[in-house]
């Protein structure tokens, strides 16, 4: 059976603090690999392409990136209903904003 796999920056403290919560709720489903740590020839797109925002490849070889990627991640978890709200159409466009808006701070301090 395969699984969804989330790549992750293991080196950002703050992703490494939700990925620590993330471990303590998910279910089986759920890969979770921290970038720093993945080999060369593993079928992963490029390390600087991984650490520019999350990813997630699918159990059907789909990748999702970013705030969908993190939703869909919670989605192996208890509070999946409680992420999925941060894809209905009112809320939708704000929650995407406030990922954009993290991940340039994010990335302007790396």
């Amino acid at each position: 059976m395969s699984k969804d796999t989330l790549y992750y920056d293991g080196a950002c403290p703050l992703c490494s603090a939700e990925i620590s919560k993330l471990e303590k709720h998910t279910r089986d489903e759920l890969i979770i690999r921290d970038i720093h740590e993945l080999a060369n020839d593993e079928d992963a797109p490029d390390k600087e392409l991984l650490l520019s925002r999350l990813h997630l490849k699918t159990a059907e070889g789909e990748w999702i990136t970013g705030l969908q990627a993190n939703i869909r991640a919670w989605h192996h978890t208890p509070f999946r209903n409680l992420w999925r709200m941060l894809d209905w159409p009112l809320i939708s466009p704000v929650s995407h904003w406030f990922y954009e808006l993290w991940l340039r701070k994010r990335n302007s301090s790396s």
